[in-house]
């Protein structure tokens, strides 16, 4: 999978690490449910509107790009950029583009660069600046991501990165080719790198004008604009990203009722099934509200995976990954969840559970695709009360429905779960609400629900979720410093075997590294110690203290592989924590069983 995240609404906007996630772009490219969206917010006059504005230049820019193209096209043979020796896409381009966003001549920083707070030897080349906002230009033909001189040298992007992270004055940042255009923000606490990307190359050339105007919203100079002696966190672009957490802590506490309702709804619908009259006459709730959870959570990972583009096998042939999406997907189940209330037919039901048991079987399901995941698909002796049972399509409509479908309660609109971006922290989190209900069934009525009552499973097996921020401090102070010892050995193994690079005596030091949690729950502290671990290893091998993403990933992979435990009484806890953690390595088509042995 490209380490870049294809936005599912816009098809030349990548966003990456959740830094603004694809719903929040959506509302700025509308200028709807946003503050800071009228034209008086971005120095135009009342009788102009933002998107008038932006199709102005957007036909001022069209014909610069057109002639610039001319002059610098694509290597035939080799697909990649042309060199441009004169500098040529700067001056005709970058600083037309910047007239246009509000910017005017931006300042250049000079052969010094800018100084790092706590290091005054160390100097990061930027090319520009404009008020706090840093503006990184590049060749034409640079790779963002890539060393632009071998040894020594950083990645553009990394080198962007650490200057915003390691400075108090700068806080957002542009990063640009030409081609590409990415947005960054200091983001010193994260493990992976954070950006919005535009790709210039498909908007300009594909007329993709509604992306350019997203473009607009988002890269004006009003949006990093702040008043004199203010600080850099009172533009706009902060206030959004404000703005963007408080909504996903919205939409996930509408998200932990959409995933109570869905298993109110499934137990319900099971029970009033007319041919499920055996469930009915020997029903044991707490065996049957267990099942259901399994069924629940399956359906989240099926959804997360499919969304990431991990849950079908890499050796998959097109045929089968076309027919998986054509009849068998959760998203074409969404989708009908969105439109369709259902019927009392049951094929729907039907089809998932040919699309269960074949992630659950050793081989998988070659003709849709599927590898042999185990783990929660494994078919236990908890899964027996579902054996055999029928489901109409209209109560699992409503189930996906509530699980795919959340209300922004501050904007009174429906939007549609991020499920690309879904990490441990929020499958731990619902777990938690989970934990504080228990099944009430009345045998009469045909009904199942979920309750809060006292001595609740969260009170008596002593069950409760740590957030992110107390995770983070507990990093800081207890793995950091483990991480800090592991490669000071690496070094010193490295000088007394006359080594020239420590590098992979480093890397073997940290890969050597045990992390075990006694009571993991989900997962969320194993998959955040993974991440840091992970990054290090990265780091190492790059000699780059901000990696690519490519690099943290393939490092992710053998850190959880090789360093993560975890222990827990509850069965669905320790299932959940092998989801969040095969999630975060993301092995397309390795089964879940691998970490049997360690969680």
């Amino acid at each position: 999978m490209s380490a870049t995240t294809r936005n599912q609404v816009f098809t030349a906007v990548h966003t990456v690490g959740g830094l603004l996630p694809a719903d929040m772009l959506l509302r700025i490219s509308e200028g709807k449910d946003v503050p800071g969206s009228k034209p008086a917010d971005y120095g135009l006059p009342s009788s102009r509107s933002v998107r008038d504005e932006a199709e102005r230049s957007w036909e001022y820019l069209k014909p610069l790009w057109r002639e610039l193209r001319k002059h610098l096209p694509e290597d035939r043979q080799t697909g990649l950029p042309a060199t441009d020796p004169t500098g040529r896409a700067g001056a005709d381009w970058l600083a037309p583009l910047w007239r246009e966003l509000g910017f005017g001549r931006l300042t250049p920083i000079g052969t010094d660069g800018v100084t790092a707070d706590s290091d005054t030897e160390k100097r990061f080349e930027v090319s520009h600046r404009w008020q706090h906002a840093l503006i990184h230009q590049v060749a034409w033909n640079a790779n963002l991501d890539k060393r632009p001189g071998g040894a020594g040298t950083m990645p553009p992007q990394s080198m962007l990165q650490e200057c915003l992270n390691r400075t108090e004055a700068h806080l957002w940042g542009i990063l640009t080719n030409g081609r590409q255009i990415r947005l960054l923000r200091d983001s010193s606490a994260l493990a992976t790198a954070s950006y919005v990307e535009f790709d210039l190359e498909a908007i300009f050339d594909g007329e993709l004008f509604s992306e350019f105007v997203l473009l607009y919203r988002l890269l004006h100079v009003s949006r990093f604009e702040v008043a004199e002696d203010a600080a850099p966190s009172t533009c706009w672009l902060e206030k959004w990203r404000t703005e963007a957490i408080a909504q996903g802590t919205r939409a996930l506490d509408q998200l932990r009722k959409g995933v109570q309702r869905a298993i109110t709804t499934l137990g319900t619908g099971f029970l009033k099934h007319p041919e499920n009259r055996e469930l009915r006459e020997s029903l044991e709730v707490k065996t049957f509200h267990y099942a259901l959870l399994r069924l629940v959570y399956r359906l989240l990972f099926l959804f997360v995976a499919e969304d990431r583009e991990v849950l079908l096998s890499p050796s998959a042939g097109e045929t089968a990954k076309e027919r998986y999406a054509a009849y068998f997907s959760s998203a074409r189940l969404r989708r009908h969840a969105q439109r369709r209330r259902g019927t009392a037919h049951g094929d729907l039901y039907q089809a998932l559970r040919f699309v269960l048991s074949g992630l659950g079987n050793d081989d998988g399901l070659l003709e849709l695709g599927l590898p042999g995941l185990g783990g929660i698909f494994d078919d236990t002796e908890a899964d027996k009360v579902l054996h055999g049972l029928s489901l109409s399509n209209e109560p699992l409509l409503e189930a996906v429905r509530a699980l795919s479908i959340v209300r922004d309660t501050s904007s009174k609109r429906n939007r549609v779960v991020d499920y690309r971006h879904l990490d441990a922290e929020e499958l731990g989190s619902i777990y938690e609400s989970l934990l504080e209900l228990v099944p009430k069934h009345n045998a009469t009525e045909r009904t199942f629900e979920l309750v809060e009552l006292a001595g609740n499973a969260r009170k008596t097996t002593g069950s409760y979720y740590t957030p992110s921020s107390l995770i983070e401090c507990l990093l800081d102070s207890a793995l950091d410093p483990v991480i800090d010892d592991a490669v000071k050995r690496g070094e010193i193994r490295a000088t007394r075997s006359g080594q020239p690079d420590a590098r992979d005596a480093i890397v073997e030091e940290l890969l050597s590294l045990t992390v075990c949690d006694p009571a993991c729950g989900s997962g969320h502290f194993l998959v955040a110690a993974a991440r840091r671990i992970a990054k290090r290893v990265a780091a190492v091998r790059e000699q780059n203290p901000e990696p690519t993403i490519d690099a943290v990933r393939h490092a992710l992979h053998e850190v959880v592989a090789r360093c993560i435990y975890g222990v827990d009484l509850n069965p669905m806890a320790v299932e959940l924590a092998k989801v969040s953690l095969w999630l975060e390595a993301l092995e397309p088509g390795k089964p879940l069983g691998f970490l049997d042995a360690h969680v």
